[in-house]
């Protein structure tokens, strides 16, 4: 396995990486252009097809869910949906070019009965020859066997956010939380997808400071999705100020100290234009999620996804 340090273009620290987000910004683009290359096949896309399984409810008083059951929102509450209906819906997702099925659940922690049918999900979306990938909230070490054993590839649990800002997005649980349900993943050697969200009042340093957290795990996440801030009635992030589009290029490009790691295009999507988009491209995001939703928000549709790829010459991996 290679030193985390050395596969880094700046030292893991984070007046360093800081430093690393201050550059002009055509510099920073030029370097991160530069490193992805070195790591990745250019002008190609790796693409993922998410599904909520089951909406609303959830215990956890996240300051930007829809989820929430302490917030009162648009959303509809929707009970774990069958093995069938999601096997189907992983089937369209792969002939529409997905490689990857995410699927996920709004639960501080599932129990017995919700993982048995979400094995049998995952194992169902296997058989199909597609890459697995589920968020369920917290685990214990029993429930990471269990997926494991059901072949799961992927376990997506986010940071959200730097350790210093996390107790103002979220109360009922705590950052370290968080670390060790991603080092049960780890240990068990299921891929771990982790990121955060842009845009919910946190400064540049904070930033810094979520992916350099992100940087020294290790293994670092197999993938990064950077989530866009989706403002949800009803939410206590429902007026945050907009984030600048720069910066959250910026913070796609500072992805560089995870060399290896795919970095994905995820919520808040639908709001780039396309060159954005592009910009994003060029700053090293070489993974979208796919389709017209992503859990409980609207996402940019396939069709413009596609068109999009054609103009900019990319090349859907897999």
């Amino acid at each position: 396995m290679p030193n985390i340090a050395a596969t880094s273009p700046v030292p893991l620290t984070l007046d360093a990486v800081e430093a690393l987000f201050n550059l002009p910004f055509s510099d920073l683009l030029f370097q991160a252009q530069q490193v992805h290359r070195r790591h990745f096949t250019a002008n190609q896309i790796q693409i993922s097809t998410l599904l909520n399984i089951k909406s609303g409810g959830c215990a956890e008083n996240c300051g930007y869910c829809s989820q929430s059951a302490h917030y009162d929102t648009p959303l509809v509450r929707q009970g774990l949906l069958a093995v069938e209906e999601v096997v189907n819906a992983a089937k369209a997702a792969q002939a529409g070019g997905a490689t990857r099925f995410c699927m996920g659940a709004a639960w501080r922690q599932p129990t017995a009965n919700d993982m048995a049918v979400v094995v049998a999900m995952i194992k169902g979306v296997k058989a199909l020859g597609m890459e697995s990938c589920v968020t369920l909230g917290r685990l214990d070490a029993a429930q990471v066997s269990d997926l494991k054993a059901a072949g799961l590839d992927y376990y997506n649990h986010n940071i959200d956010t730097s350790r210093d800002y996390y107790d103002k997005v979220v109360t009922t649980r705590h950052f370290d939380e968080r670390l060790a349900t991603i080092a049960l993943i780890q240990e068990a050697g299921i891929h771990v997808c982790s990121g955060g969200i842009l845009g919910m009042g946190e400064s540049r340093r904070d930033r810094a400071a979520m992916l350099l957290e992100l940087a020294t795990l290790d293994p670092q996440p197999q993938s990064v999705p950077i989530n866009l801030l989706v403002k949800v009635p009803g939410t206590p992030l429902a007026n945050a100020p907009d984030l600048d589009i720069f910066e959250f290029i910026r913070t796609i490009a500072v992805g560089i100290i995870l060399p290896r790691s795919y970095v994905r295009l995820s919520a808040g999507r639908e709001s780039l234009h396309d060159e954005a988009q592009a910009l994003a491209f060029l700053a090293g995001a070489n993974s979208i999620f796919y389709g017209d939703k992503l859990l409980t928000t609207a996402n940019a549709s396939s069709d413009h996804d596609r068109a999009l790829f054609r103009r900019l010459d990319l090349q859907i991996e897999g």
